[in-house]
Formats: C-alpha cells, structure tokens, sequence
C-alpha cells in the first residue's frame, strides 16, 4: 500500500520540500509546454486540427456542467 503524506496540506505524489507556489509554478509551466505542443501539432497537421475543431465545438456544446 502507497505511504499517504506525511503533510495533510501536501498533494500526493509531491516531493516533501514543495510548497503549494512551487507546485502552481511547476503546473503552469506544464500548462503552457502543453498548450504550446498542442499548436505544434496543430501547425504541423493543419487537416487534423481543422477536424478536431468542430468535434471540440460538439463535445463542448452536449458537456453538462
């Protein structure tokens, strides 16, 4: 069974000096690595993205909040 953190304020999985900044930090700059390959692909696949568009348009339109 996985140790549960030792910090109740602690994400699990988190390296035991993190603070929750550093762990926002570390997110955002995922985010943004993750946001920039998505309009690589995008840029290099022009016909995929042009399909997943409206596909994205669908599932956002029958998403229930």
């Amino acid at each position: 069974m996985p140790e549960l953190p030792a910090r109740p304020g602690r994400a699990y999985g988190a390296p035991e000096g993190e603070t929750d900044a550093e762990r926002r930090r570390r997110r955002a700059l995922f985010l943004r690595e993750l946001a920039e390959a998505r309009a690589l692909r995008d840029r290099v696949q022009p016909r995929r993205a042009r399909t997943a568009r409206p596909r994205h348009a669908l599932r956002m339109r029958t998403f229930r909040w």
